[in-house]
């Protein structure tokens, strides 16, 4: 059975390449970064006594969507919004603009929107920083991908920015609106989940390498409001870094090591 996907499609193409799982430390940051999704979507799950669990069931997710076929796909949204669904609440206490007792749902298109936008943001931004260029048509292509699986989420297509052009709006007119407020517990628990997961010693050369793109390719406002430390060496290093990738180290390596296996990822 077909999937809401083929191998030409750019949601594919892109989560296809083994680098581009660089983008999701950095897109849980920033989604964490909206008081309001923070409430909804981490702490009212009480995921955050496994968060790990809590982060494999969501790529199981995804993946399926991506690359499963669409019965599967259908299923697993399907549980989801079920979910979502029941997970109402109040705000405990103030955080940024929003005052305690704020009220928030975790279907609302509001939240759904940012986090989709975050997914499909940092996934871009990694493949172009370490793959290679998207033409605007191929950012239109992407996004329209997105759309597609933001309407198994519950988003309306009016819910959802209309092209490549409009996701970038939306996405910079939140980073400089008063929207997004990094709260104290959302920076603890960011920092300690996202950037120190247990990981074995053999693996902490990897985490390091990866903490280093997270911090480097946030935005600068959500980085200071993390209170995570850069300057223009770092910066430097990473643009380097992100060329001799892209132009040396990728185009050497065999397709069995750079790419994810789609039959095994849709398995």
């Amino acid at each position: 059975m077909a999937g809401y996907f083929t191998d030409a499609s750019l949601i594919r193409r892109i989560h296809r390449e083994q680098v581009v799982a660089f983008s999701a430390p950095r897109a849980l940051l920033m989604q964490a970064a909206h008081p309001v999704a923070f409430a909804g979507f981490f702490m009212s799950t009480g995921a955050l006594d496994r968060p790990y669990d809590r982060l494999a069931r969501t790529a199981r997710v995804l993946d399926t969507v991506f690359f499963g076929e669409r019965e599967a796909a259908d299923r697993a949204t399907a549980a989801v919004r079920r979910v979502h669904s029941r997970m109402r609440g109040t705000l405990s206490e103030g955080v940024g603009r929003f005052p305690a007792g704020t009220e928030w749902a975790a279907d609302d298109p509001a939240l759904l929107l940012w986090i989709l936008a975050t997914l499909a943001d940092s996934g871009a931004l990694v493949y172009e920083r370490y793959v290679g260029a998207l033409s605007r048509a191929q950012r239109d292509s992407y996004w329209e991908d997105y759309r597609v699986v933001g309407s198994l989420f519950g988003l309306a297509d009016s819910d959802m920015p209309a092209d490549s052009r409009e996701l970038e709006i939306y996405v910079h007119d939140m980073l400089a609106g008063d929207v997004l407020h990094v709260s104290d517990q959302a920076r603890e628990l960011g920092v300690e989940i996202v950037l120190r997961p247990p990981v074995p010693i053999t693996r902490r050369p990897m985490l390091e390498l990866a903490n280093f793109i997270t911090v480097g390719l946030l935005p600068g406002r959500i980085r200071r409001q993390y209170e995570l430390g850069w300057d223009p060496v770092r910066a430097l290093t990473l643009r380097v870094g992100g060329e001799y990738a892209k132009r040396l180290v990728l185009p050497a390596l065999p397709q069995r090591v750079r790419l994810r296996p789609a039959r095994v990822i849709a398995a």
